[in-house]
């Protein structure tokens, strides 16, 4: 509530001389992202992003994920409305960080991450945060599309299928923004992150693999503990192996050069584990958001073991899709 207190209308900021030129750029770069939105990609942008909050910080949420310490299913925490999710989100760092530590104390793998955005799913008019108002032009844009995706399909209890509904609009959106306003150096620049995105994605899913396997087998603790320690081990030389070759991949050396651990790998896991798949909705929809959208809702229906049976064979197919274009080339 002290946020949405402290909205200012975009409005009288843009006609305000007093704004910087570089803020005012950014507001109507934001108001046109939300028309696009409406019309071209079918999103709900009602009255969200139409003010601006300064909060002076460099995040609006800390989100606290934990997991047991030989598992990879996340602790979930229940909420009113939203239902669960894998994550609690605090305003506030200090107290992420003392309901980490008590979760740390208790056995816990406990990851902590700072988000720049968030979503009320249309409760409220959600405003553009000073958190994201230095992304790139792309970057921001994505983001626009992201949380307005949350507002058309949202499934509680789901926080995968939701982050990786989100992601795939994100990323189709963004797509269809470039060709409607032009090609860019900053569309090119955002598509180069993503492909180092997707390989940073690859590496952690491979000894997250690993690491499930382990974790079902009938080793004694210690010796769990031991081959745990080892697998985060050859995940971090890998990626120092893979940092030799794509200097560009030195923008994840943050997240690797800490203790890594199964909530670690969950956080990344909530965010992209099903986006192949509904980019397979999609092609398969031949492009006609409408009738992705309608597909998606269809899924959201679904008891969640059905729903996620679906998007892993659609996942699989579009793996299949992906071998059989790189075999091509």
């Amino acid at each position: 509530m002290q946020i949405l207190q402290k909205r200012q209308p975009i409005s009288d900021l843009i006609e305000n001389p007093q704004t910087p030129a570089k803020l005012r750029k950014k507001l109507l770069l934001i108001q046109s992202a939300r028309a696009f939105a409406e019309k071209e990609l079918l999103l709900p942008a009602n009255d969200h992003y139409l003010s601006y909050v300064e909060l002076n910080r460099p995040y609006v949420v800390w989100n606290v994920f934990a997991a047991p310490e030989f598992s990879l299913t996340p602790e979930n925490w229940c909420f009113p409305i939203v239902g669960c999710v894998a994550y609690r989100g605090y305003f506030k760092e200090a107290d992420a960080r003392r309901f980490g530590d008590a979760l740390t104390q208790k056995g816990f793998d406990v990851y902590i991450g700072g988000a720049i955005a968030y979503s009320t799913l249309g409760w409220f008019d959600d405003p553009i945060l000073s958190t994201f108002i230095n992304l790139s032009a792309a970057d921001t844009v994505a983001l626009i599309f992201h949380e307005l995706a949350h507002g058309l399909l949202y499934v509680p209890d789901d926080t995968a299928f939701n982050e990786s509904f989100a992601t795939a609009v994100e990323q189709e959106g963004l797509k269809r923004w470039q060709m409607f306003t032009r090609p860019s150096q900053d569309y090119d620049a955002w598509q180069r992150k993503r492909r180092y995105r997707q390989k940073f994605t690859a590496l952690v899913s491979k000894y997250r693999n690993q690491l499930k396997d382990l974790y079902e087998s009938k080793l004694a603790t210690n010796e769990k503990r031991n081959q745990k320690a080892a697998i985060f081990n050859r995940m971090q030389s890998e990626f120092e192996a893979l940092k030799l070759n794509h200097r560009e991949m030195a923008v994840y050396s943050d997240w690797f050069n800490r203790p890594l651990n199964n909530a670690q790998l969950i956080s990344v896991a909530t965010y992209h584990d099903w986006v192949p798949a509904f980019g397979q909705i999609l092609s398969d929809s031949n492009g006609d958001l409408e009738k992705f959208y309608e597909r998606c809702r269809q899924l959201a229906k679904k008891e969640p073991q059905e729903r996620h049976r679906i998007l892993s064979g659609y996942h699989q197919n579009a793996h299949t899709a992906e071998h059989r274009t790189g075999n091509l080339r």
